[in-house]
């Protein structure tokens, strides 16, 4: 569902937006958390409150997710060349001889 900035109804004069938006039932879940939000940060309607927390669960989601890809990249160092000499220098060119082509 899109605003529309030129529509005009008995109820709207036109809405601020034509970028689309997004309709949220208040659980149980979410009204705990905005509660919590609201001690947080005092003072914003449960819409900015929601905003908030979307942007600051994006963040955290993405700090995550760095996290992670960096303790890979961490474990792929630190294991790089381990194994390298317990095979001979030629066994994957030998390996591949005996491969049907």
């Amino acid at each position: 569902m899109r605003c529309n900035t030129t529509a005009v109804s008995d109820t709207l004069s036109g809405m601020p937006t034509t970028r689309p938006r997004v309709l949220v039932t208040e659980t149980d879940e979410l009204k705990l958390a905005l509660d919590e939000a609201a001690r947080r940060w005092p003072g914003g309607s449960r819409s900015a409150l929601l905003v908030r927390l979307a942007l600051e669960g994006h963040q955290a989601a993405q700090a995550e997710h760095a996290a992670v890809v960096q303790s890979r990249v961490d474990a792929v160092e630190r294991w790089s060349g381990s194994f390298s000499e317990g095979y001979e220098r030629d066994l994957l060119e030998r390996i591949r001889e005996d491969w049907p082509a």
